[in-house]
């Protein structure tokens, strides 16, 4: 098979031929890189090959040059550095000549090529003639095709490359783009294309935006192009509206005045859909940017008494008036057959209303009722169903009180309409009285509205797919709200919905009965059973008993069915079912507890079988190894002395506690399978988890498996295939094994400190945010690992071991506290550490360290609206952590003598203020005096003699 016939077969619709031609291809890529990208640069830019093979040859040379992964993105942008000037410049002369090419879509493909190439040469300050090549070829009127796809190709450029690296060029970029965009360019693709490449650079050039001049122009630009003859321009304008909104709100008042309020209006009213859509979504972007606003000016309030840094403009509330008429009548232009997964008008209105009545809140509420009314029993379904859906729009926002008695008087109006004729008025009903379930339960008169909601809900739960699925999630609105008071009160006898538990569980039993899943419904009808579990008060423990036993019984039966699945779709049914029934069986675990353990044999083997017949890359995988991770968990493990690591499945050691012994054998080749998977996030992930809950679940007797365990650990962290995420859960499952074996832990300390402190050491560049968000979240994993190890080697008598490491240690604690980013549950963890620290070495041996004076300050430190909690840890800290400095009072005892005390009562206060300075201002000081000399202990690491004789003054301290 020839080079060109495999590049075509890399896009077959057969899968097979095109997974073959892929295989191959990423062969090629790996026995000579050089050659590879050499000979799929030439098939693009050759003039003579047929189009799909140019094609096909340019989206293969762009996978080499990027992917999603942050790992193999870093492993292709290093082969790509790694060629020789000669290659890499043969590719890139290639690929911008061929911008040029009279094939407008191949040049398209070269400009993602150029992109790619940049976004690797440029971060390292390779490729400076670049840009200015851009513009020159932007500048070129002459040439339509080539102008185009530089544009795109610019476009390209400023969507993968990091703003701050085109900061510098951000004028020359501005200037080229907005030439394209004005409104006296001739060619309406070309304007198009600048309006798209505009977009893209909006992010980095914030300070275009800040200089009134400039960005007065471009909005000029921007708004003109709203107004193109092009529908195509007019969207694109609107889109880029809808970003710069987003962006730079703070700006925006006197735009919004002069312009945009009426602009989007006259948008929102296009009868082009696609036009209309973006302008709705510009105010759902307005009212996104003052919901966050409103958020922040409470927190800011409440938590430093002060106004927050930004605040609203009140954009929503100001164009209420004349958006909201706007909005509403485009709720009726439903489509008779529309796809629930397709954006249409009235969807989009519909979420635009929602965001405006958070937005705005109580003032939404009159004028919308009158919309209500006229529409409500209307003739036409149109009507009837776009009154439902404003009213569910407004529950979400105003008190719930003001909303009491409108939804007193529409309960019954929309239970009847349960029973409307036509499916789209049912659909959105059955929605609109999960929103009230969820968010008006508190104002709902039992009395009156229970009973013929439930059995409203009951009956359209076996109604068609879409409304069965609303009515699953009304009834899971119904018990989280009114029954998950009772969560924190396990012996609670009943609650509002008891009477109600058993016809509500049978109608969600049969409704997952059914063999398909269309529009979800069976998926809403477990997660709604997930929640009557949780949620279920001790009168109803008999519905979860016969929850457990359903579910256990279609398990098995499934799992006997493993060999008669025929095809894909067989295979994703089955595992689609396997998911809901372990959601069903873990959620089931926590709630009996001990009541469990009759069951445990059953479902430990039912599990076990699971995961053998799941497959390796299996989703159900995951579920499998989570639910015996659930059997296994150790939350109330008398070893378990910190919180569970983040990646642990909370449950059930006291349903079971030793009792997973004879299935640890069983189970550990899987787990140490998935924890090989590095490929597999999601399974790794869940994998390390699991490892942890099992340590805890056994405690020392863990130690028989932690040599194979710690070595598989080992070697995820040293692959280069695993996702960086996966590797602080490999840290934080270091201190879990520490906490379970103890003492024990002392073979690995060596080794885990070691890799604890490299990753420590990692200084992020503070430019690329999400390294900058990766180190914050590494820190946190090494913190938590230090933790457990800390602890562990403290209660087992061992804490002599860590003196080699406290330096780094405290150094790591160090960087984290002085992140002014810092999240305040990360404060929590690593002052908790210092205090660690402290209790480990009581008399002092890290003395020294401890009296740095950052410490100090750490511990001092007011921590302003902080959480009780987090103030109770640092309390704590600052008690335990420095004990040895830390006497109820210091008394200082001085003599006098003749009664001559001045001169030597300002040596005492000097004295003394020079202890409060050591001391750091952590303990009181008190004077007394005697009058005669005399030595006296004053802690237990220092006594002080002063003495008074013949005007001469003596100090001995001993420290």
């Amino acid at each position: 098979m020839n080079a060109s016939e495999l590049l075509a077969n890399s896009l077959s619709a057969d899968a097979a031929i095109r997974q073959d031609a892929t295989a191959k291809l990423e062969s090629a890529a790996r026995e000579n890189y050089p050659g590879y990208v050499l000979h799929l640069s030439a098939e693009l830019v050759n003039e003579q090959s047929p189009s799909h093979v140019r094609t096909a040859a340019g989206v293969a040379l762009k996978n080499a040059l990027t992917a999603r992964d942050y790992t193999r993105l870093s492993e292709y942008a290093q082969r790509w550095l790694a060629l020789s000037p000669d290659v890499k410049s043969k590719i890139k002369q290639d690929n911008l000549n061929n911008l040029n090419s009279p094939a407008i879509k191949i040049a398209v493909n070269s400009g993602q090529v150029i992109a790619s190439i940049a976004a690797i040469e440029l971060p390292e300050a390779q490729w400076p003639e670049l840009i200015p090549t851009m513009l020159a070829s932007v500048s070129q009127v002459g040439n339509v095709n080539l102008r185009i796809a530089t544009l795109q190709t610019i476009g390209f450029i400023c969507e993968q490359v990091k703003p701050e690296i085109l900061a510098a060029q951000s004028n020359d970029i501005l200037t080229a783009v907005v030439q394209g965009a004005r409104q006296d360019e001739p060619n309406k693709d070309v304007t198009l294309a600048a309006m798209h490449a505009l977009y893209n650079s909006l992010e980095f050039v914030r300070e275009n935006f800040e200089r009134e001049g400039e960005r007065n122009y471009l909005m000029q630009v921007v708004c003109e192009a709203t107004q193109h003859s092009s529908t195509d321009v007019q969207v694109a304008a609107f889109e880029c509206l809808v970003r710069i909104m987003g962006l730079y709100y703070d700006k925006m008042g006197f735009y919004m005045e002069r312009a945009l309020f009426g602009l989007t209006v006259i948008g929102m009213k296009n009868p082009n859909d696609a036009v209309a859509l973006q302008a709705i979504e510009f105010w759902s972007t307005v009212c996104e940017e003052e919901i966050e606003l409103a958020i922040e000016a409470v927190e800011a309030a409440e938590t430093y008494g002060e106004p927050p840094e930004r605040e609203s403009k009140f954009f929503a509330k100001t164009a209420l008036p004349e958006i909201l008429p706007v909005i509403l009548d485009l709720l009726l232009r439903q489509e008779e057959d529309a796809d629930e997964d397709e954006w249409n008008i009235s969807m989009a209105a519909g979420t635009c209303l929602s965001l405006l009545s958070r937005a705005v809140q109580d003032v939404i509420v009159q004028p919308v009722i009158p919309f209500i009314e006229n529409n409500i029993k209307g003739a036409d379904w149109h009507q009837r169903e776009a009154a439902v859906m404003a009213f569910g729009s407004i529950l979400d926002g105003p008190d719930p009180s003001a909303l009491a008695p409108l939804v007193d008087q529409a309960l019954p109006i929309l239970i009847d309409m349960m029973q409307d004729p036509h499916i789209a008025v049912k659909d959105t009903t059955a929605w609109t009285l999960g929103c009230i379930c969820e968010l008006m339960s508190s104002q709902l008169n039992n009395e009156v509205h229970l009973r013929p909601l439930i059995q409203a809900l009951v009956a359209g739960v076996e109604d068609t797919p879409r409304i069965s699925a609303n009515c699953s999630w009304s009834l899971m609105n119904l018990v989280d709200q009114m029954h998950g008071f009772l969560d924190d009160e396990p012996a609670k006898p009943t609650g509002p919905l008891s009477p109600y538990y058993e016809p509500i569980v049978a109608t969600l039993l049969r409704a997952t009965e059914k063999p398909t899943n269309e529009a979800n419904y069976r998926t809403a009808a477990y997660e709604a059973l997930a929640s009557y579990v949780t949620h279920a008060p001790a009168d109803c423990i008999k519905a979860v008993e016969t929850i457990i036993l359903t579910i256990l019984a279609r398990q098995e039966h499934l799992l006997s069915m493993q060999n008669e699945l025929l095809g894909a779709d067989d295979r994703s049914n089955w595992n689609e079912l396997q998911t809901n029934f372990c959601s069903i069986i873990i959620s089931v675990i926590r709630k009996l507890g001990g009541d469990i353990k009759p069951l445990t044999e059953r479902i430990m083997t039912d599990a076990l079988n699971l995961i053998r017949a799941a497959g390796k890359h299996s989703t159900t995988l995951e579920d499998a190894i989570l639910l015996v991770g659930t059997m296994a968990s150790g939350v109330s493990h008398p070893l378990f002395l910190v919180d569970p690591a983040p990646n642990s499945t909370f449950s059930l050691v006291t349903a079971i506690e030793q009792d997973i012994h004879p299935y640890v054998n069983a189970f550990l080749p899987f787990l140490v399978t998935g924890l090989q998977s590095h490929e597999e996030t999601q399974l790794c992930t869940v994998s390390i988890g699991v490892i942890g809950d099992i340590c805890r679940a056994l405690g020392e007797g863990s130690l028989t498996y932690t040599e194979g365990l710690m070595n598989a650990l080992y070697q995820s962290l040293q692959s280069p295939a695993i996702n960086r995420t996966v590797k602080i859960s490999v840290l934080s499952c270091f201190g879990d094994i520490a906490i379970a074996t103890g003492g024990g832990f002392e073979p690995y300390v060596e080794s885990t400190m070691g890799v604890l402190k490299q990753a420590g050491d990692v200084i992020p560049d503070p430019n690329d945010y999400d390294m900058l968000d990766y180190v914050q979240s590494l820190r946190e994993g090494i913190i938590e690992a230090y933790v457990g190890i800390v602890t562990a080697l403290r209660t087992s008598g061992k804490g002599v071991l860590l003196l080699p490491y406290i330096g780094s240690i405290l150094e790591l604690i160090h960087r984290t506290l002085i992140d002014e980013e810092k999240p305040e549950h990360v404060v929590k963890l690593a002052i908790g550490l210092i205090g660690d620290l402290g209790d480990t070495f009581k008399n002092g041996e890290i003395r020294d360290y401890l009296l740095a004076d950052w410490i100090i300050n750490a511990l001092k430190a007011r921590h302003k609206g902080y959480s009780t909690d987090t103030k109770r840890t640092i309390k704590w800290a600052k008690e335990v952590g420095t004990s040895f400095l830390m006497e109820p009072e210091l008394v200082l005892t001085y003599c006098y003598a003749d009664g001559q005390t001045s001169n030597f009562g300002a040596f005492i206060n000097l004295l003394v203020h020079s202890f409060h300075l050591y001391l750091g201002s952590l303990s009181p000081i008190f004077y007394h005096e005697v009058p005669h000399p005399s030595f006296l202990p004053v802690s237990p690491f220092f006594s002080v003699l002063f003495s008074h004789h013949r005007n001469d003054y003596l100090c001995i301290a001993e420290l």
